[in-house]
C-alpha cells in the first residue's frame, strides 16, 4: 500500500515480480502466435522449407559406334547401336541463404575421368565464377560398361580405348555441364528427406574367398557378404511438387556383358527409366522435369549376375578361389544373371533396384536439416605415410597392376588364361613386360608384395603418365548426410571399415549421429580399393588395388580427417595439396576416321531395305532394316540427335504422334557397317504388353558424310520410315 506517502514506490521484489509477470505474459502470447501460425500452415498445406534445390538432367551418349566401350578392357567391344541414351542427372543444394552450395552429378557413365573432371569446372568456372568448385562439386560415374569410352588423359586407359575420343570426352563433359547449367536454372526452395531399407535378390559377392579373408570377428557383425542397403534421398519443394531422387545402392552395372555392342545404362540406367517414366507421366524418355539418379556405391566385389560363376562349356560350378574350370580355365569361368539372356537379367535386377526405391521414396519421412559443408583435398596417392598405430607407419606405393589384373572377374573373363589369386610371376610374361614396358624397380617390387607386378604403371611415363598420382578425396554433408566422395571401387568391407570410421570421427568430434553414403566412381578413376587382409590372397580386385596393400588405411586417414574438418568449422585450414596436371593432348586414335558414307546401286540413304509385316500383337517385334550411314556422323553434328521414333496414327487429326523413342527400353538400334562406305541399320521395337491397338509406323532419322572436294566434307541430315503396320489385339 502507498499509505501516507504522496507517491506509490514498489520494493525490489515487487518489481522483480511484475517484470516476470510481463514477460511471462509475452512469452505466451508469443507461443500461442507461434502454435495457430504453424496450425494454419499445416491446414493449408504450406511447408517450411529448409534448402534451394534444382534438379537437371541432360544426354552425355556421345558417338554409339566404332567406340570401344569403356568397363570390360575388351578391345574387341566396340559400339555398335543404341539400347538406351545415357543421362547426367545433377543435383544442386544450396542453403536458404544462397551462401553455400553442393552440387551431386551422377553421370550413365563407367567413371568420372580426372580429364573429364578438370575439364567440367573449367567450363563451370567461365560460367559462373567461384560459385562451383573443386571442393563442392561431386562428379559421379553409375559404371554402366556399355558406355563409349575415350574420356581419358592417362595412357593406361588409352590401350583399350584406342586413344582419346573428343566426341566421346566432348559429350560427357557438355552433358555434365548441360545438367548442372538445368538444376541452376531451376532453383526452388525445397525439402529433403532420408530413406533406407534392404534390396534382396540383386547381387552376389565375385570374391567371397576373399572376403573371407577378414577377420571372422568382424565378418559376424554383418548377415551378408555384399552392402544390401539403400540409401534414398527425396527431393520435394514447398508446394510439395516432386523433383528428384537419389539413390546409393552397391552392385556392378554388369548385367548387359562383354559380348553387347549396344550403348545402354545398364541395370542402374534401367532402374532409372522406370522411376522416370512412373514419374513424367504422358512424356517420352529423357523428357519432364522429375530427376532420379541411381549412383554407385562400394561396389568393388559386387556382381548382379546372381546365378553366380558356371563354365560355359560344361556347365560344372566353377565357384573356386582362382575361378577356373577343369577345361578350358580361367577364359571359361563366367557368371550370369536371373533372366534368360543379358537383356532379361538387366531387366530384372533393374526391376528390382526401382521397386525398392519407390517403396523408400514413397514411405520418406525422416527429413534432412542442418547447414550445408564440404571438404576436399588433392593428395599424392603414391606417397602417403600412414600411421596404424602409436608405433607402426607405413606408406602407399608408385601404381602398379598384378597379373590377376589379367585374368579379368567372373563378370568378364580376361585373355591368355591368366588366373585370379595369382602371387607368383611367371618369367615368360615378366620378360615380355621387362622388353617391351621396362622393369618394375625393387622398391615397387617391395611395396606391393604379395602382388607380383605386371604393369609398374607408376614408373611408366610415355607419352604420358599411365596412371595418376595426384587424387581427389572429398565430403559434401547436407545437414545429417555426409558424401564420401571415393575416386574408384571401394569393396564391401572396405566400405564399410571406410563409412564406420568416418562416422565415429563425426560422433568424436561434436558432430553425432549422422548418416554416411559412399558414393563410388567420382572425379578421378583409381581402379579398386581392397582390405589389406583382401589384398593378400590377390584376387582381380587386390591386383587391380593400384597404391598397394595399404590402400584402404590411407584413405581412411584421409577421409578422417576432412569429416574432422567439417565437424570442427577447419575446412579452410586444410591444405590443398598438389594440383592435378592437365595434359595438352593430341589427336592420336586408332578409332577408325570418318570417310564419306555410300549407297548401294539404285537406292538412296533411308529407303527400307527389309520391312515390316503388316500386322503385330504385343509381345512381337517389329523389325525394319534401311540404308544407313554412319552413327558417328550424326554425334559430330548434334549433341542430342534422336536416331528413331515409333509413331501410332492418329485419325482424329490425320497425323502421326511419337510414342517411343531411342531412349526407350523397347527399341533396339544395330549398325551393321558394309565394305565401301556402305551400312545398314536395323530397327526393332520389341512391342510392350498394355500398348494400344492401331497403326503404327518407324521412322530412321541419320546423317550421311558427302566429299564435296577432296579436302572438304558435309554432314548430309536424312530418314527414312517403314511402311505403316497395325498393332491388334491378343
Amino acid at each position: 500500500m502507498c499509505g501516507k506517502r504522496s507517491k506509490c514506490s514498489f520494493s525490489r521484489l515487487e518489481v522483480i515480480l511484475i517484470v516476470c509477470l510481463v514477460l511471462m505474459i509475452a512469452v505466451t502470447v508469443v507461443l500461442l502466435v507461434l502454435h495457430f501460425v504453424t496450425k494454419e500452415r499445416k491446414d493449408s498445406g504450406e511447408t517450411i522449407s529448409n534448402y534451394l534445390l534444382g534438379v537437371g538432367r541432360a544426354d552425355c551418349t556421345g558417338p554409339v559406334a566404332e567406340i570401344p566401350l569403356m568397363g570390360y578392357a575388351n578391345p574387341d567391344q566396340v559400339g555398335g547401336g543404341l539400347l538406351m541414351r545415357l543421362y547426367s542427372r545433377a543435383f544442386i543444394v544450396a542453403d536458404l541463404d544462397d551462401s553455400k552450395r553442393i552440387v551431386f552429378v551422377s553421370a550413365d557413365i563407367g567413371m568420372v575421368s580426372q580429364r573429364v573432371r578438370l575439364e567440367v569446372l573449367k567450363e563451370l568456372k567461365s560460367k559462373y565464377g567461384d560459385l562451383y568448385r573443386q571442393d563442392n562439386v561431386i562428379l559421379s560415374g553409375t559404371h554402366t560398361h556399355s558406355g563409349p569410352g575415350g574420356y581419358f588423359q592417362y595412357t593406361l586407359f588409352w590401350i583399350t580405348s584406342k586413344g582419346l575420343i573428343r566426341p566421346s570426352l566432348n559429350a560427357v563433359v557438355s552433358g555434365i555441364v548441360k545438367s548442372i547449367d538445368i538444376a541452376h536454372q531451376n532453383m526452388k526452395r525445397g525439402r529433403i528427406f532420408i530413406n533406407r531399407g534392404t534390396v534382396e535378390n540383386s547381387q552376389i559377392n565375385r570374391s567371397p574367398f576373399s572376403y573371407l579373408e577378414n577377420p571372422a570377428s568382424e565378418r559376424s557383425r554383418y548377415s551378408s557378404d555384399t552392402d544390401k542397403e539403400m540409401v534414398m534421398l527425396k527431393m520435394m519443394d514447398e508446394n510439395g511438387q516432386e523433383l528428384g531422387l537419389i539413390s546409393w545402392f552397391a552392385v556392378h552395372p554388369v548385367s548387359m556383358n562383354n559380348t553387347n555392342r549396344l550403348v545402354n545404362s545398364d541395370n542402374m540406367g534401367y532402374a532409372a527409366y522406370l522411376f522416370e517414366q512412373e514419374k513424367n507421366k504422358g512424356m517420352l524418355p529423357g523428357e519432364g522435369s522429375f530427376v532420379a539418379a541411381f549412383a554407385s556405391s562400394n561396389l568393388g566385389d559386387v556382381s548382379p549376375n546372381t546365378k553366380g560363376p558356371f563354365c560355359v562349356n560344361t556347365g560344372e560350378s566353377c565357384n573356386n578361389p582362382q575361378s577356373t574350370c577343369p577345361v578350358g580355365g580361367a577364359t571359361m569361368c563366367m557368371a550370369t544373371g536371373p533372366g534368360n539372356d543379358m537383356f532379361d537379367s538387366t531387366r530384372i535386377i533393374g526391376q528390382n533396384i526401382y521397386l525398392k526405391a519407390r517403396e523408400l521414396y514413397e514411405k520418406a519421412s525422416q527429413e534432412v536439416t542442418g547447414t550445408l559443408s564440404s571438404a576436399h583435398q588433392w593428395v599424392n596417392m603414391s606417397d602417403v605415410s600412414v600411421e596404424l598405430n602409436a608405433t607402426h607407419t607405413v606408406k602407399t606405393c608408385k601404381p602398379a597392376l598384378g597379373y590377376s589384373f589379367a585374368a579379368g572377374t567372373i563378370d568378364g573373363v580376361g585373355a591368355f588364361n591368366f588366373t585370379q589369386g595369382t602371387v607368383e610371376g611367371d618369367p615368360f610374361w615378366d620378360e615380355i613386360r621387362d622388353q617391351l614396358l621396362g622393369e618394375p624397380s625393387n622398391e615397387t617390387n617391395a611395396c606391393h608384395k604379395p602382388k607380383p607386378i605386371l604393369f609398374s604403371t607408376g614408373e611408366m611415363t610415355r607419352p604420358h603418365p599411365w596412371h595418376p598420382d595426384i587424387v581427389d578425396v572429398q565430403i559434401a554433408a547436407i545437414g545429417s548426410l555426409a558424401i564420401i566422395a571415393v575416386p574408384g571401387e571401394f569393396t564391401t568391407m572396405s566400405g564399410r571399415r571406410l563409412r564406420e570410421a568416418v562416422e565415429k570421427e563425426f560422433d568424436s568430434s561434436g558432430m553425432p549421429n549422422m548418416d554416411v553414403v559412399i558414393a563410388g566412381l567420382c572425379n578421378v578413376y583409381t581402379h579398386y580399393i581392397t582390405t589389406y587382409e583382401e589384398y593378400q590372397v590377390q584376387r582381380y580386385e587386390a591386383a587391380s588395388t593400384i597404391y598397394g596393400p595399404h590402400t584402404l588405411s590411407a584413405y581412411i586417414q584421409l577421409y578422417r580427417g576432412l569429416a574432422r574438418a567439417i565437424a570442427m568449422n577447419t575446412v579452410e585450414d586444410l591444405p590443398r595439396g598438389p594440383e592435378p596436371p592437365l595434359f595438352t593432348m593430341s589427336n592420336l586414335t586408332l578409332v577408325p576416321s570418318l570417310t564419306a558414307d555410300r549407297t548401294p546401286v539404285n537406292t538412296t540413304f533411308g529407303d527400307v531395305l527389309q520391312e515390316v509385316r503388316r500386322q503385330y500383337q504385343e509381345g512381337e517385334v517389329a523389325e525394319v532394316t534401311f540404308v544407313g550411314a554412319n552413327p558417328r556422323n550424326s554425334a559430330e553434328n548434334a549433341t542430342e540427335h534422336n536416331f528413331l521414333t515409333v509413331e501410332r496414327y492418329t485419325n482424329t487429326s490425320d497425323s502421326w504422334d511419337v510414342v517411343q523413342n531411342d531412349a526407350s527400353w523397347d527399341t533396339r538400334f544395330y549398325w551393321t557397317k558394309g565394305l565401301l562406305g556402305r551400312s545398314n541399320v536395323t530397327i526393332e521395337w520389341h512391342i510392350p504388353h498394355g500398348t494400344e491397338p492401331g497403326v503404327y509406323r518407324i521412322q530412321y532419322f541419320g546423317h550421311y558424310k558427302q566429299k564435296l572436294s577432296a579436302s572438304h566434307t558435309v554432314s548430309v541430315p536424312f530418314e527414312g520410315t517403314s511402311s505403316s503396320f497395325e498393332i491388334t489385339a491378343l
